[in-house]
């Protein structure tokens, strides 16, 4: 019975993904059926966005203040973030590596001619700013907002090495933490239950609002991003995941992967898709402390698509007005560019336009430069974003395995496999 129990059935185990698919299938038909006339779902779709993003922030902060107040090794703590911090810069340059491959091959800009445009004022931001408003803010109520993720991150960081150094009432305080971080889970388990209507009405929307030729103006850029997307997906994820814990990681991810994934195409923010990734890391059998600390951090450091995006976009401006894209000083600035502007992105639909500024500043492209990047970072938000996500689920894969040891996804096995024994026991013995 044990062993069977352990072998979920194929339909138990996909078919959450399944009826996700089904719902985005089905609103995508809808939108192309109605057009615009399906935007009158929008409604639906926007309940289910702002429900995850209400959540997120108490979400955040209650994950990371209660995996590091509770954390009473703070070696352990310094091994988890410093392997973070390991991986999420290897993944990123393996990422602008691949992008610049792909950009000095299939030139994206080739043959692409615009009218340009003034676009009015645009704030310039230096990249001093940038460090200064990707980590602070000035007041404590900037922090109850989704678009200051970081600065949330950081003070969240504190605020649990504090609990977690304050003796018997820090205690007290990483106790309570450990129970709203439960209470908040359940409170993700209910609004998931949500999606399939939410995600199916977002997509009709989206169909239904700008139809197929969303896509024809920057034909040529997005033929070169989403195919690198979808094959840095296809083979990088999947063998990051086997150098965390071999064919058996592997199975995991992909069995656990699809949720996220296909959330995070329909809200294109990394952060609203973060209680979903939550999950999906807890059914991989991420221990506890590392995916409450890497993938909170990592929805808005580790940004692999942005690092992709962003290379795309300095490709397509050099091309657009005529500047030869090649030097290592140059692909130099290009991977720093990328990742600063995948910082400060935030994780937030839209953020992107203060990393797409930094970009024309930071290149002395003239102001007409922005819009062209701004819409090119619109359409290649949803498969950027993706591949933050997935990249977010490996990346807490890959720090499971430097701090647990090769046998860390065994150890979730077995202790899952004893917790369901226990409550059979339990349930068994209980008077009826």
């Amino acid at each position: 019975m044990t062993q069977q129990a352990a072998k979920p059935s194929l339909w138990k185990s996909y078919r959450f993904s399944l009826v996700l698919l089904a719902s985005i299938v089905l609103g995508c038909a809808v939108g192309l059926i109605f057009g615009e006339k399906a935007t009158i779902l929008r409604p639906l779709g926007q309940i289910f966005l702002n429900l995850l993003f209400t959540v997120v922030v108490p979400l955040v902060f209650v994950t990371i203040a209660s995996a590091v107040g509770n954390m009473l090794d703070m070696r352990r703590l310094g091994r988890i973030l410093g392997w973070m911090l390991a991986v999420f810069l290897v993944t990123a340059a393996v990422a602008a590596v691949l992008i610049l491959l792909a950009v000095k091959m299939f030139p994206p800009a080739q043959g692409v001619e615009l009218a340009l445009q003034a676009s009015g004022n645009i704030e310039t931001v230096s990249l001093g700013e940038a460090i200064v408003r990707a980590l602070t803010v000035p007041d404590f109520s900037g922090l109850l907002s989704r678009s200051n993720m970081l600065p949330l991150i950081v003070f969240s960081v504190i605020f649990g090495f504090c609990v977690s150094t304050a003796g018997e009432a820090g205690n007290r305080v990483a106790r309570l933490l450990g129970d709203l971080s439960v209470i908040m889970m359940k409170a993700v388990d209910l609004i998931m239950l949500y999606a399939p209507i939410g995600l199916g009405a977002y997509f009709a929307t989206l169909i239904g609002e700008f139809g197929v030729g969303l896509l024809e103006a920057y034909g040529r850029a997005l033929a070169v991003y989403i195919p690198v997307c979808i094959l840095y997906f296809l083979t990088a994820f999947p063998v990051y995941a086997y150098i965390a814990g071999g064919m058996p990681a592997v199975r995991q991810f992909l069995r656990h992967i699809a949720p996220p994934a296909i959330t995070s195409l329909a809200t294109q923010s990394s952060i609203a898709t973060l209680p979903v990734n939550l999950e999906a890391a807890t059914q991989i059998g991420v221990p506890k402390d590392v995916r409450d600390i890497v993938l909170p951090i990592g929805a808005t450091l580790h940004m692999e698509g942005s690092v992709l995006a962003a290379v795309l976009k300095i490709a397509f401006l050099f091309g657009i007005f005529g500047q030869d894209f090649g030097g290592l000083e140059l692909y130099a600035a290009c991977f720093l560019i990328a990742v600063m502007a995948g910082v400060v992105m935030s994780g937030v639909p839209g953020g992107g336009l203060i990393g797409e500024m930094l970009i024309v500043s930071l290149f002395n492209f003239p102001p007409e430069a922005f819009p062209i990047i701004a819409t090119i970072g619109f359409l290649v938000d949803a498969p950027a974003t993706c591949i933050n996500v997935t990249g977010d689920t490996v990346a807490a894969m890959l720090v499971a395995r430097r701090v647990e040891g090769k046998n860390w996804l065994k150890n979730a096995r077995m202790a899952r496999r004893e917790t369901l024994e226990s409550r059979t026991d339990q349930a068994g013995s209980a008077p009826s």
